[in-house]
């Protein structure tokens, strides 16, 4: 295993960042290639140069880099709580739709908070999901 930057306390140009963070990946993929990562429990020479160069790489980037924040839209406890019987059943947007007769793109919309609930919806939902009507009248 080749070891590069070893004697280098901090990543200062971009330049060095890109190499390290190309060396990582070689790393990773050396690593994955001999079974030295098969172990989650493993302590071996990959991971900690893996390891000390990932740190010198977020070091660098937490003093260089600005990354736009993402914008993520809060779902409401009702859309939250569909999804969370989505995942219970193990079922799928589509399955879903086909369960409440609804199409696909219409139960999508629901979802993505850009198409209200209808009352006829809000009763598939408590009868069908058993989702607690105080929650679809709040968030409805």
């Amino acid at each position: 295993m080749e070891k590069i930057f070893e004697n280098v306390p901090e990543l200062t140009t971009a330049e060095d960042y890109e190499a390290a963070l190309s060396h990582v990946k070689n790393l990773i993929r050396e690593a994955t290639d001999s079974g030295a990562l098969d172990d989650p429990e493993a302590d071996n020479e990959y991971i900690r140069e893996i390891g000390r160069l990932s740190h010198l790489g977020a070091k660098y980037e937490d003093e260089h880099i600005q990354f736009k924040h993402l914008k993520v839209r809060k779902k409401s406890p009702l859309i939250r709580s569909i999804e969370d019987e989505m995942y219970s059943r193990s079922i799928k947007q589509k399955q879903l739709a086909e369960i409440l007769g609804v199409n696909e793109p219409a139960l999508s919309q629901i979802i993505c908070g850009k198409r209200s609930i209808s009352m006829r919806m809000a009763k598939k939902l408590h009868k069908l999901l058993n989702i607690d009507p105080q929650l679809i009248m709040d968030y409805a």
